[in-house]
């Protein structure tokens, strides 16, 4: 039982990533035009995650990497939309 309480509330928390990333977005629309730097950090935490999948189990280290994996992709994703930088 308690295994499930911690599975759900994993996935609370990594689904709370969306909605923080788009007001992130949207608070630094100045800075999201550096597209490039995106994808370097988004390859460089892809690299940490399976790391420390393969040599450790620390479940919230790993949590932590994923949320700001969700926060780069929903940054890349914004960057590319022309409407959102409208205004």
């Amino acid at each position: 039982m308690e295994l499930i309480f911690q599975v759900i509330l994993f996935v609370i928390i990594i689904l709370t990533a969306l909605p923080v990333g788009w007001l992130l977005a949207w608070l630094c629309k100045d800075e999201i035009v550096f597209r490039k730097w995106f994808y370097v950090l988004f390859y460089f935490f892809i690299a940490v995650a399976i790391i420390l999948l393969i040599f450790t189990r620390p479940v919230y280290e790993i949590l932590t990497i994923f949320y700001i994996i969700l926060l780069i992709l929903l940054a890349i994703y914004k960057s590319k939309d022309k409407k959102f930088f409208k205004n």
